[in-house]
């Protein structure tokens, strides 16, 4: 699938881009709200997808079971009623009117309308955004059901709601997109257990978030931090901790032109856009990220800091 390049006021937002979906997988895409706005605007011109977006409510004056009749008949679907409440898990609200039902039961029927599209693929704003856990779990099964016939991407500004559901997770941004090194937590120690492999050293940054461990590389990095005695690691606007020292990750990441700015912060060199002077002893470090993100800079460091930059 091919996604054209998009740009606003002479800026390019989103670059062209080549995408390939298939069935048996889930895909992701994390990436902020702009982007993901006009990848939707993009995809609500293709005949061959279907679209579920974020809170686009139900007919509230009808009941579950009603609803279901309701999207059964316009599609043609072939399983009857009372088999698609028992998959559901919704045979006990069959009756109940829908502007009476909990709000997360709400979403939950609204996003379930993708389970009778006809489209080969189907796209998903934000699907599990406010739903309550049993409802996630419940939906990310049909999903993994569906998947099996059906073409399946998520798009979301949130990571953890990627990694519900999704096999592949990409992040968005103006350079394109990157895939992230995702597995889960016993596999890494597994795979940290097997012997034979200490000679040959690919360098990524582990880090933790729902339960997963993402492995970053350096240059995704903008800026590392000390909170609490914990590094955080800061990529697109997101937040992961690492198992990882300040001073173990500064040792790995010096050869990928990271800097210790400050006793509390490392930061990408590639990043920084803007040396800022407040008075003659405090001075501060501007990336070009996607949010506007400052960082301390110690006097003590401003010396080695111009050298570096030829400044």
């Amino acid at each position: 699938m091919n996604i054209r390049e998009m740009s606003v006021n002479g800026q390019r937002i989103i670059p062209p881009l080549e995408l390939n979906m298939e069935k048996g997988i889930i895909l992701g895409i994390q990436t902020n709200v702009q982007r993901k706005k006009m990848l939707l605007a993009q995809f609500a011109e293709r005949q061959d997808m279907y679209l579920s977006l974020a809170e686009q409510g139900e007919y509230t004056r009808l009941t579950v079971e009603e609803l279901l009749r309701f999207m059964k008949s316009l599609s043609g679907h072939g399983q009857p009623v009372r088999s698609m409440l028992q998959l559901f898990q919704l045979g006990e609200y069959r009756k109940v009117k829908i502007a009476d039902l909990p709000a997360s039961k709400k979403i939950y029927l609204s996003l379930l309308r993708v389970y009778y599209a006809q489209q080969p693929a189907i796209i998903l704003e934000e699907p599990y955004f406010q739903l309550e856990e049993p409802d996630q779990l419940a939906f990310k099964r049909l999903l993994e059901e569906l998947v099996e016939e059906k073409q399946i991407l998520i798009l979301t500004a949130n990571l953890e709601d990627a990694l519900i559901s999704c096999d592949t997770v990409y992040r968005l941004d103006e350079a394109g997109l990157h895939l992230l090194d995702i597995t889960d937590a016993e596999d890494e120690m597994e795979a940290l257990d097997e012997p034979g492999e200490a000679e040959f050293k690919i360098q990524k940054i582990p880090t933790k978030k729902n339960d997963k461990t993402i492995l970053f590389n350096p240059p995704e990095i903008d800026y590392i931090e000390s909170i609490n005695s914990s590094a955080v690691v800061h990529v697109a606007g997101e937040t992961y901790v690492c198992a990882l020292t300040l001073a173990e990750l500064e040792e790995k990441l010096q050869h990928y032109g990271f800097f210790r700015c400050h006793r509390s912060y490392i930061v990408n060199l590639q990043k920084v856009r803007e040396l800022i002077t407040w008075t003659k002893n405090s001075y501060s470090l501007r990336l070009t990220t996607g949010k506007d993100s400052v960082v301390p800079l110690s006097r003590t460091k401003l010396a080695e800091l111009k050298s570096l930059l030829n400044i």
